[in-house]
């Protein structure tokens, strides 16, 4: 699968139905299936390899004793061409191009390495197979972050302005896109399930 394009529904009826975090001690718990965990594996893996590999392709890797390069700060000063990227690392002042260039320069890099971060910490905790997690306080955090920007990526791909929208209705059922509606959704109950056992 690529953010390039979205695959056709292959009928798969282990995603059905929809997984919910619960309250455990200390954080969360849930039971994913198989196919929901493929899911959701398969994209935070995409933005997190997304997400590294704008940075590394950029090609404006700093001397080792580069003042810059030991602060962390960003050698972009622009919002990335790809309008996935643009929406995980967006400007800071929109109306102020100087400013959104010198603050994209000392957070841009943290907010990779968080995203990154974040992605390799739902990887870690769940299982290729499917199965019980069970998450930490700060790992429920971590899963909140990653599972926003994978929403926030399919909703650029999926031309989501208004999350209070029906997207059924705008999307035939032939459409390669509807697939990932359900799963945008689904995504959205998962996240706010999350919310809830923690509070």
């Amino acid at each position: 699968m690529s953010w390039d394009g979205f695959p056709a529904d292959d009928g798969d009826e282990s995603v059905e139905i929809a997984a919910a975090f619960r309250a455990a001690p200390g954080g969360a718990a849930a039971y994913f299936e198989e196919g929901q965990a493929g899911v959701i594996r398969s994209l935070v893996s995409q933005i997190a390899e997304l997400v590294s590999a704008d940075a590394e392709s950029s090609g404006e890797t700093p001397a080792a004793g580069d003042l810059e390069a030991q602060l962390g700060l960003s050698s972009h000063a622009e919002a990335p061409d790809d309008p996935v990227l643009a929406r995980l690392l967006p400007d800071g002042y929109a109306d102020d191009k100087d400013a959104s260039a010198e603050f994209r320069r000392y957070t841009e890099e943290t907010l990779r390495s968080g995203k990154i971060s974040s992605a390799q910490t739902v990887l870690a905790s769940l299982p290729p197979g499917g199965g019980e997690v069970r998450l930490s306080e700060p790992e429920c955090q971590q899963w909140l972050r990653a599972l926003n920007d994978v929403r926030l990526a399919l909703s650029v791909r999926l031309g989501i302005t208004d999350e209070s929208e029906d997207l059924s209705e705008r999307l035939s059922p032939e459409d390669p896109r509807s697939a990932y509606i359900w799963v945008y959704q689904w995504l959205a109950y998962l996240q706010d399930s999350l919310i809830e056992s923690l509070t």
